[in-house]
């Protein structure tokens, strides 16, 4: 369940953080949202990563589709790529790698920070 949560968070502070701060800033929100909601590390680094590469993704192929532009072609064929949609493609792939770790730090931030109980028997 913290993990849809956080996957659906993700998703929302890409989606409105992202056109009026620059991505590290989104990161960073990405980091905090993972340390507050606490998922697995696994959990983290999966919503992290799912909600910031789907939404680029999506966003993506909506303002191709929306505007019509013969950029995202015209780029892919200046960087050797063949298409426009392998260049979308790897866009949503570095989103995801940056939303994941981004989400594994929160997760990694939490656990640094939170009191572990001393002289505690864990038999």
């Amino acid at each position: 369940m913290r993990f849809i949560f956080l996957t659906i968070l993700s998703a929302i502070v890409v989606v409105f953080l992202n056109p009026v701060v620059p991505f590290w800033v989104v990161m960073i929100s990405i980091a905090t949202l993972s340390a507050i909601i606490y998922p697995n590390g696994i959990g983290g680094f999966l919503g992290g990563g799912l909600g910031m590469g789907l939404t680029w993704l999506g966003q993506c192929i909506y303002l191709g589709i929306t505007t019509g532009s013969s950029l995202p072609d015209r780029m892919g064929d200046l960087m050797g790529l063949g298409s426009g949609m392998t260049l979308i493609f790897i866009t949503g792939i570095i989103g995801f790698i940056l939303g994941a770790f981004s989400g594994w730090t929160g997760v990694l931030f939490r656990k640094m920070v939170q009191k572990t109980p001393q002289n505690v028997y864990k038999g």
